[in-house]
């Protein structure tokens, strides 16, 4: 009989432990996650000015017009991959990562004089981070010194003031989390989207 009571409670037990961890648990964070950070529970989504979802601010992606400022390069381009022509099988894999190639490798030689000859041809002073891949290559951030290298670039091709740019870059620059860890960033995505709302692109 003490045998049986043992087991019984033993599978109550489990029970128990089973509804609070597979169930309530998880629902509590859900809701929790929905109701006090929305934004980051629905992936931290962007809008543009007519209200369209338009990236998530955890995920890098390309821009090349003059008019808009430049991210870190990417050896993924995950964001960009055409599903009609995906041969890599980018959106496939969903794949993130740096290119694993040695210092000593040409082709990442080759690549980073290309990015550098890039930036010099459009009178940007290159920085580490517009020259080297981040490790995901979807950082969405550059450092405030990247950002400026870029603002003549974007007045000229705005027509407007640099000290406006300026401005925009130091409203928009994260700094240390709680003071103390990591580096300053801007993000490329929501300073891109503020640049439009200063001055709409044509």
């Amino acid at each position: 009989m003490s045998q049986l009571r043992q087991i019984n409670k033993a599978i109550r037990s489990t029970l128990a432990l089973w509804v609070l961890t597979a169930f309530l648990y998880p629902l509590f964070m859900l809701l929790f996650g929905h109701v006090a950070l929305s934004f980051q529970a629905n992936g931290s989504l962007l809008t543009n000015r007519q209200g369209t979802v338009v990236g998530s601010a955890l995920i890098g992606q390309p821009f090349s017009s003059e008019r808009y400022f430049w991210n870190r390069p990417s050896t993924t381009n995950y964001s960009t991959a055409d599903p009609k022509k995906d041969e890599a099988g980018v959106l496939k894999t969903g794949v993130s990562g740096a290119s694993n190639l040695a210092p000593s490798n040409p082709a990442l030689r080759e690549r980073v004089q290309g990015e550098v000859a890039r930036l010099k041809q459009a009178n940007i002073q290159p920085t580490a981070d517009l020259v080297y891949t981040s490790g995901s290559s979807l950082d969405p951030h550059i450092t405030p010194e990247a950002a400026q290298a870029q603002a003549q670039r974007i007045a000229t091709a705005r027509r407007i003031d640099p000290n406006q740019i300026q401005k925009l870059i130091d409203q928009n620059t994260d700094g240390r989390f709680l003071g103390i860890f990591g580096e300053p960033g801007v993000n490329v995505l929501k300073l891109n989207i503020a640049l439009d709302e200063l001055n709409p692109a044509s």
